[in-house]
């Protein structure tokens, strides 16, 4: 089935870019600009599956504004829909062989580390405090902290902010987690790196996560509940 992206949301990411360096972008003052705003970045996440230059955004920003004044345009949207999904598939896929090539070194790297024993499976795990309790099968929820962050450090999903620790069912979450958490037990606290096969795969999650990326986790295990 061909994909669908809308021209209008790919294009408004483009709005004040140069080939050289991005303009200073507008600030919203009132509300409405404001509103304006943020229809603007959400928009604009649709592009990323496509990984665009700042030529390449120039392009982008001519149909953005030949489309918007009324202008004839050069190509028709419509003839080219197939082209679209096909040039983002083709760019996904170019992004999660080179997440995967760093993501393969940072594994490594962490499987190195003392204390740290990497599985069959390519996920790294190093215990950072071993836990008392019962230890979660598939069937049963979990109670757990954690932080997630990307290769370079960056924080994608945390608990900290949070009163209560996140219950997960087990048979829902990443394989990683499912074959990480069955090796803790309740008090335990562990760094997980989980290669993107066992995560997210090459779908990734936009706009957090990304195709291909590998993942690093610290995970406490509160409670274990059938």
């Amino acid at each position: 089935m061909t994909k669908s992206y809308p021209l209008l949301s790919l294009a408004l990411v483009a709005f004040g870019c140069s080939a050289n360096s991005p303009a200073p972008a507008p600030e919203p003052k009132t509300d409405e600009e404001k509103t304006i705003y943020a229809l603007g970045v959400g928009l604009s996440r649709q592009i990323a599956p496509f990984h665009l230059s700042a030529a390449e955004l120039q392009i982008l920003k001519a149909g953005l504004t030949d489309g918007a004044t009324s202008r004839a345009t050069q190509v028709s949207p419509e003839s080219y829909r197939e082209q679209i999904a096909q040039l983002a598939d083709a760019r996904s896929a170019a992004a999660a062989a080179d997440q995967k090539k760093a993501g393969a070194a940072f594994l490594e790297r962490a499987a190195g580390e003392e204390g740290a024993r990497k599985l069959d499976s390519g996920l790294v795990l190093k215990t950072l405090r071993e836990g008392t309790g019962k230890v979660p099968m598939l069937a049963d929820t979990v109670r757990v902290r954690y932080t997630g962050k990307l290769i370079d450090g960056t924080v994608f999903d945390t608990t900290s902010d949070e009163a209560e620790p996140a219950a997960l069912p087990m048979g829902q979450v990443i394989p990683c987690w499912a074959q990480a958490l069955q090796l803790m037990q309740e008090g335990g606290k562990a760094r997980v790196v989980c290669p993107s096969d066992l995560a997210y795969g090459d779908r990734g999650l936009p706009p957090s996560i990304p195709p291909g990326a590998t993942l690093a986790f610290e995970v406490e295990l509160v409670e274990v509940a059938k």
